[in-house]
């Protein structure tokens, strides 16, 4: 499967979340997606990232937007980050990097001197029709989910 291009539409991609369910993309038709990549749970940039969509998530509902994480961590450990911080949104399980391929966002990183393979933190914006709209990768924390809510407000 070839990685999603900008103006296409995602292809179906099926994942483990919290609240024991299963989200298909597909599913989600009708509504705009920010799916968000981030390392791994309870971990400082990915909570400060996790807390700051939470907090913007009232003005992401109202502008028909679903809020997606996704990491490689299990669903466990996912109910538990999410518990802990209050996320309002899911958290999807992606063990087998099925959706971290699809998006290309595995990349080598660098771990106290060791070369590693790694989700390189990334956010992607889908539309209501489906379509890949904005993509960031390397995303820097700070000022990030500002930046998404701004081209939420542009489709």
């Amino acid at each position: 499967m070839s990685t999603p291009e900008l103006g296409k539409v995602i292809p179906s991609l099926k994942l483990a979340a919290t609240g024991d369910k299963t989200i298909d993309l597909k599913t989600l038709r009708g509504k705009n997606v920010v799916l968000y990549f981030y390392p791994k749970d309870s971990t400082p940039g990915c909570t400060t990232e996790g807390t700051d969509f939470a907090a913007n998530h009232d003005e992401f509902k109202r502008l028909q937007t679903v809020i997606l994480g996704v990491s490689r961590d299990s669903v466990a450990s996912h109910e538990k980050f999410k518990a802990k911080y209050n996320f309002p949104f899911d958290l999807l399980s992606d063990p087998d990097e099925q959706a971290c391929s699809l998006f290309d966002v595995i990349k080598e990183k660098n771990m106290y001197g060791r070369k590693v393979m790694g989700i390189e933190r990334s956010t992607f914006l889908i539309d209501a029709a489906g379509k890949l709209r904005r993509e960031w990768r390397k995303v820097k924390v700070t000022g990030h989910v500002d930046e998404v809510l701004a081209a939420v407000r542009e489709l």
